[in-house]
């Protein structure tokens, strides 16, 4: 029986400091794709599409962030405990942006 609880505590210790290596190609392939969409980003502040002109910038900007956060931070290879208090982290900022939107929107701009 004792043997059985050192294996298992074994196993545990083991376990507990366990880390991801991630190799330098998968680095490299995410700095090119940042280089890429900062000059997509670029390219794009010359390209009149009104509105959408934000839009785009932000999607972009997100979707470079979101590469930072998962690859950079190592949230892609951690344990699903760091992803959901990520993702309650991102939750509460989009809910924030989201209330300041709408007072922001609903104001009566011009009207003094």
């Amino acid at each position: 029986m004792d043997l059985h609880n050192e294996t298992v505590e074994h196993n545990r210790a083991e376990h507990a400091g366990e880390m991801h290596i991630v190799r330098p190609p998968v680095y490299l392939g995410i700095f090119f794709a940042l280089l890429v969409l900062t000059a997509l980003t670029t390219g794009m502040s010359y390209v009149d599409l009104g509105v959408f002109n934000a839009v785009i910038a932000l999607a972009i900007a997100c979707f470079k962030a979101s590469l930072v956060v998962l690859f950079f931070m190592h949230i892609h290879y951690s344990s699903r405990l760091l992803k959901m208090t990520v993702g309650a982290g991102l939750f509460t900022f989009m809910l924030l942006i989201s209330l300041t939107m709408t007072d922001y929107i609903s104001r009566a701009w011009g009207r003094f």
